[in-house]
């Protein structure tokens, strides 16, 4: 075991904060290592604290530049869409990548980012999340159904009505008549964990305001009760679109702030764009025994 000198950033998207390290500027932390330094640096009041650890990494396929990010716990997550902004306005303002448009590489494919750049900085982010799936073998969700649309699931022996779907990770939506009635510390780990998504699961509980706007709150697969979740925000918009509840175009209001998201379809798919921005909160080093 040696110290390694470890530079980073702290980052948040409407609340939703990460620790951000460009490999090639810090010492290399070890592949099989990653997740279990990502859980010490994540653990507030005992380090620098987090919601996850993101790496910025050379890309390996097609993209100018591959994101990789871990949750709080040490998993690695396919995609995270409050996490992708502050990675894009990080390779930005660092220099790293300086166009205003970045075709990152994910877990869950090539994700496209538009920046609105001022004074020359990366203020502004608009990422086209991709298409989601329904199809439960590709959430995953063990159940018999090929779509978990608007059915119940029983959990803790209570039948909730909820929708499954995949946006490069996977998510359960729940509509509720009032968010800021619903024991997230309950229901959240619950769901998360049910045997029916064998890779668990986000969990959103999403309040309909109008057709046109929503709020949500948000139980995160590795992280728990979040501020904000930029996936999370799609996968509700996409669902209550597909529901016929949502009209293309919804105003999220999430307990860290606010996003734009917009559905278009693509044959029978449906996809969105993500709109809203990420803040640097400070830079610093670590120095930690690896």
């Amino acid at each position: 075991m040696s110290k390694k000198t470890i530079l980073f950033s702290k980052m948040h998207g409407l609340g939703n904060d990460y620790v951000v390290i460009d490999e090639s500027q810090s010492e290399c932390i070890e592949e099989d290592k990653k997740g279990e330094v990502t859980a010490e640096i994540c653990r507030r009041g005992f380090s620098v604290g987090a919601d996850g650890v993101i790496f910025v990494s050379p890309p390996q396929g097609d993209g100018d530049i591959r994101f990789r990010i871990f949750n709080a716990d040490g998993s690695e997550a396919e995609m995270c869409g409050n996490g992708i902004r502050c990675f894009s306005k990080f390779v930005y303002d660092n220099s790293i990548f300086r166009q205003n448009e970045i075709k990152v590489e994910t877990m869950a494919g090539i994700k496209t980012v538009e920046l609105e750049i001022d004074r020359g900085q990366a203020v502004a982010m608009k990422v086209n999340m991709g298409l989601a799936t329904f199809k439960t073998d590709q959430i995953p969700m063990d159940v018999v159904e090929d779509e978990f649309i608007d059915l119940f699931l029983k959990v803790e022996d209570n039948p909730l009505q909820m929708t499954a779907l995949n946006v490069g990770n996977p998510h359960a939506v729940i509509f509720v008549d009032d968010a800021g009635q619903v024991d997230l510390d309950k229901w959240g780990p619950a769901i998360e964990n049910h045997p029916a998504f064998p890779q668990r699961t986000n969990v959103h509980f999403v309040e309909i305001v109008s057709p046109g706007e929503i709020i949500m709150v948000t139980w995160e697969r590795g992280a728990g009760p979040t501020l904000a979740c930029g996936t999370g925000a799609t996968s509700c918009v996409i669902a209550g679109n597909k529901l016929e509840k949502l009209e293309e175009k919804v105003l999220v209001h999430l307990p860290g702030g606010e996003l734009e998201i917009e559905v278009y379809q693509e044959k029978k798919d449906l996809g969105a764009f993500m709109e809203g921005d990420a803040k640097l909160v400070f830079d610093g080093i670590m120095v930690m025994d690896l």
